[in-house]
């Protein structure tokens, strides 16, 4: 196993839900880049590998969305997710770079989406005013884990 390889799996091991789906876009961006360079290439092997990789990595995604709790953005993604599955069947028959090329800046503004997201909720909250006026005071009564509200 290479460096690369064994940083990505000990990233991997310890990432929230969120950072799993962005490594899963990483991937699905880095496939359909190297599918790029393999078609400018005339490589078909290596073109072909790299779209059957991307499309096993969206099928991944789409096969984790929560369609009961996501709502809205559940069938949003899951809609975008069927498209570009078809786009990628697209430019593999049609050799088309410019249809890999639009499929890897739709990925990276979804990806993106994902990096707020996780911004968002591993950021503490900020302090509110009031509290930012008074410090919190600590008692000296244990608190179970179970009192916790994370």
């Amino acid at each position: 196993m290479d460096a690369k390889s064994s940083y990505r799996e000990a990233a991997v091991r310890g990432a929230s839900p969120v950072k799993l789906v962005i490594f899963l876009y990483e991937q699905a961006i880095e496939d359909l880049r190297r599918a790029v360079i393999a078609l400018e290439k005339g490589a078909i092997e290596a073109r072909t590998r790299a779209i059957n990789h991307a499309l096993d990595v969206i099928a991944q995604l789409q096969g984790t969305l929560d369609m009961k709790r996501g709502g809205e953005v559940s069938r949003n993604l899951q809609q975008f997710y069927h498209v570009t599955r078809a786009s990628l069947i697209e430019a593999q028959l049609k050799q088309s770079a410019r249809i890999l090329e639009r499929k890897i800046e739709q990925l990276v503004l979804v990806r993106e989406a994902w990096l707020e997201v996780d911004v968002a909720t591993t950021q503490p909250a900020l302090p509110s005013a009031k509290s930012a006026q008074s410090p919190p005071t600590v008692s000296s009564q244990e608190v179970s884990c179970s009192e916790w509200d994370a």
